[in-house]
């Protein structure tokens, strides 16, 4: 089973991410599940998603207390947050940066970086960067790019659905591997 925790701010759309991800992951034929955790937390507060995908069902409804992946759509969390506690080893963490990833150094964690908020404000004109990174989780072999692309361009609809579709796009293209 893959676990997956997003750490991210209040109105980011950490949530919305981690539904999009498991919904794209049961278009790939796979067994899926994403949930929030947070309290009355405003609108900046830290904030962490879940997701769990795999080739059967998943009986499991508790958080993801040892990820495989973490997902950091605000890099100043990570002076404020513990965002790798319980990561597997060889984890992988994903960050919203234009740093490069040697920047970064988490024991034992392989790191990747997209400038996730140049991408969204070149496409959507606001640094909403969830579905940004959504496309980078495609590059990683996640889920499917068509997948995602299907998802997002339902959730969003219309001309907001199309911009966050090429965002997925450009990030899927940028992303090295």
């Amino acid at each position: 089973m893959l676990e997956i925790r997003f750490h991210g701010r209040g109105g980011q759309g950490s949530v919305t991410a981690a539904e999009i991800l498991a919904i794209a992951a049961f278009r790939d034929g796979k067994y899926s599940q994403a949930f929030p955790i947070f309290g009355v937390e405003r609108r900046g507060a830290p904030v962490q998603a879940f997701c769990r995908i795999d080739e059967k069902p998943i009986r499991l409804r508790c958080q993801v207390y040892e990820p495989d992946m973490v997902i950091i759509q605000d890099a100043t969390l990570i002076s404020d947050v513990d965002v790798t506690a319980g990561l597997k080893e060889e984890g992988l963490v994903l960050i919203n940066s234009a740093k490069p990833p040697e920047e970064f150094s988490f024991d034992g964690a392989v790191v990747k970086t997209v400038d996730a908020t140049r991408l969204a404000l070149e496409t959507l004109g606001r640094p909403i960067v969830n579905t940004v990174l959504l496309g980078a989780l495609a590059k990683l072999g996640v889920v499917s790019l068509n997948s995602i692309v299907e998802v997002v361009g339902m959730k969003f609809g219309g001309k907001t659905g199309e911009k966050n579709v090429i965002a997925v796009k450009k990030a899927f293209e940028e992303l090295p591997i």
